[in-house]
């Protein structure tokens, strides 16, 4: 035994020794070889032109300083895509989930984990070339370049953004698609299958938020008013009024028309079972927000800030509203009045936040609390429909009330982009911001987006009911789809 392991311990000597002794012969000759011509300097105008670039995350081109990622700029929006998943998980799903009862608590948190999961499959296979490759050369599909993420690394995508790693840009985007079918199950909740949730979600991704998502934000997009010079309507959405709220909101109110009402809707009390979880969820929402909105800059500048801005100061003035119409027309102002008004206001900034000054923003958050506060209380109860968490009234209307008043309140003195050069002045979106019009073509682009997620919505709702079923027999539905669909209780008491 002892000759074996003297045997092993001269042969692993003698293997360190050859391997120092090779290396020292790489070294060598790493070193015998000629160095390679080293590239000219910089000269001092071109360092300050990347530098300049840099502090106003705009095109480095002419500087030393092309094809790599800013840190500062890509930290913000690392850290804008960890706030965006925050606002998913958790504060989509606590908000939903303490709206719901006890019983159903557990399924809108798996969905909204179920949702995650598989949305970011897609992603990563084939959703992010969809919505921002260019290989089609079409105005309703990206391409087939970024298939798994192939090519997708720590280098600029410069079709969208200078200074930040399309890694980065990848994953934050990533973001806006897992919350945005997410949206959807607060219309549905406490009756549709977890199975078909997630086929319907699958469906939908493919059918309406890909190829939305390209029209609107991707370089050759049908509805890019800011980035596609060939856009076909130059409409504007800075950070999802119609890609996410008004395709989730719509798709929502279709989607629960055609599932049905819950049993016991109108008979049975159906109060939210937790309303410190809703306010929570809220809090988490708002926070969560500014990466939404503020990160839709793609850049630490000062469109991001005033993103910022307006962001808070809509929401605000939105969840006061709301309270304020609850007090006058009910006797008091409830925290799920406050709670809704907050996402309210947060909804129709949203596509209007790069865009708008504090006094746009303050109208926005004035009319954000008026308009879903009549949605979710009038509308609702004169036609009945069981919109079970108000997901229509919220982002449907919200979000079409948004679209509209960035058109009516955008100025290029917020956002140079607008009328700048290199974008704007080559689609004609420039004079519709001096002149007037620009909400002619956001007309154009929500009768669009309506049309898309209603049409879409009900084709694979029936498919999905035709294939498996949408609803759980009723006695699953009365018992509760934890311990049903899950197998668990979201409170042993």
């Amino acid at each position: 035994m002892r000759k074996k392991v003297n045997k092993l311990a001269l042969a692993t000597i003698v293997a360190a020794i050859t391997c120092v002794w090779l290396g020292g012969q790489m070294l060598g000759a790493q070193e015998a070889a000629p160095a390679a011509t080293p590239p000219p300097e910089a000269t001092i105008e071109q360092r300050i032109a990347g530098l300049e670039a840099y502090i106003n995350n705009v095109d480095p081109a002419g500087s030393k300083v092309t094809a790599v990622a800013g840190p500062g700029h890509n930290a913000w929006v690392m850290t804008c895509s960890a706030l965006v998943l925050f606002m998913t998980l958790p504060g989509l799903a606590l908000f939903y989930g303490g709206l719901v009862r006890s019983k159903n608590v557990l399924s809108v948190l798996a969905q909204c984990l179920g949702i995650a999961g598989l949305v970011t499959v897609l992603w990563w296979a084939v959703g992010y070339s969809l919505v921002f490759g260019a290989s089609f050369k079409s105005p309703f599909l990206g391409g087939t370049e970024f298939f798994f993420l192939n090519g997708v690394d720590a280098l600029p995508n410069t079709n969208y953004a200078y200074w930040i790693s399309q890694s980065t840009f990848c994953m934050f985007q990533l973001m806006f698609a897992i919350i945005t079918p997410a949206l959807i199950i607060g219309a549905i909740a406490e009756r549709m299958k977890f199975s078909a949730v997630l086929v319907f979600v699958t469906l939908w991704m493919f059918a309406v938020y890909f190829p939305l998502a390209h029209m609107v934000w991707g370089s050759t997009g049908f509805m890019n008013g800011v980035w596609n010079a060939d856009a076909a309507i130059p409409a504007i959405d800075f950070a999802g009024g119609t890609v996410v709220h008004m395709s989730s909101g719509w798709s929502a109110l279709i989607l629960c028309l055609i599932l049905g009402k819950r049993i016991g809707f109108g008979r049975e009390s159906m109060q939210p079972h937790s309303m410190v979880l809703c306010m929570v969820g809220t809090g988490l929402l708002w926070v969560g927000w500014y990466g939404f909105n503020a990160g839709s800059a793609l850049g630490a500048d000062g469109v991001a800030a005033n993103a910022f801005m307006t962001t808070t100061i809509a929401a605000a003035v939105a969840s006061f509203t709301w309270a304020m119409l609850e007090w006058m027309s009910k006797g008091n102002p409830s925290v799920l009045g406050f709670c809704s008004g907050a996402v309210a206001g947060l909804v129709v900034i949203t596509p209007a936040c790069g865009f708008v000054n504090s006094t746009g923003a303050v109208i926005i958050g004035v009319l954000a609390g008026i308009f879903p506060f009549l949605a979710c209380v009038k509308v609702k109860k004169m036609f009945g429909y069981d919109d079970a968490l108000d997901t229509f009234g919220v982002h449907a209307v919200g979000g079409t009330l948004g679209a509209l008043l960035t058109g009516l309140l955008a100025t290029d003195s917020v956002n140079s982009n607008l009328v700048s050069e290199a974008y704007a002045v080559k689609n004609g979106l420039a004079p519709l911001v001096k002149n007037g019009g620009l909400y002619v073509v956001q007309l154009k682009a929500i009768g669009i987006t309506l049309g898309m997620s209603v049409f879409a919505t009900v084709v694979i709702a029936y498919v999905v009911k035709m294939v498996i079923g949408l609803r759980p027999t009723e006695e699953v539905e009365r018992e509760g789809l934890d311990t049903t669909e899950h197998g668990e209780r979201g409170y042993e008491l």
